[in-house]
């Protein structure tokens, strides 16, 4: 009896517990305008599940390279980016030009890609945060 009684209590803490990060209203709204500036900007080439093209364009969708080098990334939508790159152990040589974002536009659509397609960053990029990246 003890033993199914802590079993049930362990699955029932186990399945209540929610491991993805809380989107706060403010991250929502970021991410609603994010996906806008992606259907105009980014869609055409990551393509609308962010997987983008192998070995051309490097997938957005469940992007380790995304999750571990936000700035980088941050960098990369700011300023446009050149030279190898390797996300999910698949390397990429190609050019992305400037998308000639404002900061709020970089840090919104930042905020869509970090928490789309399988990312879970739960953290907010800010406008503040963007301005502070250099070219």
């Amino acid at each position: 009896m003890k033993k199914t009684s802590l079993l049930l209590l362990f699955l029932v803490v186990l399945f209540s517990c929610n491991t993805a990060p809380a989107q706060t209203p403010e991250l929502k709204a970021s991410m609603a305008r994010g996906a806008a500036i992606y259907d105009d900007f980014c869609m055409s080439c990551h393509l609308p599940d962010g997987k983008g093209v192998p070995n051309v364009y490097p997938p957005l969708a469940d992007s380790d390279y995304l999750m571990k080098k936000r700035q980088e990334s941050i960098k990369a939508v700011k300023y446009g980016l050149s030279g190898e790159i390797t996300v999910n152990g698949v390397k990429y040589n190609s050019a992305m030009a400037a998308l000639g974002l404002y900061d709020d536009e970089v840090a919104d659509v930042m905020n869509y890609i970090l928490n789309s397609w399988g990312n879970e960053d739960g953290k907010i990029v800010t406008v503040t945060e963007v301005s502070k990246i250099e070219p």
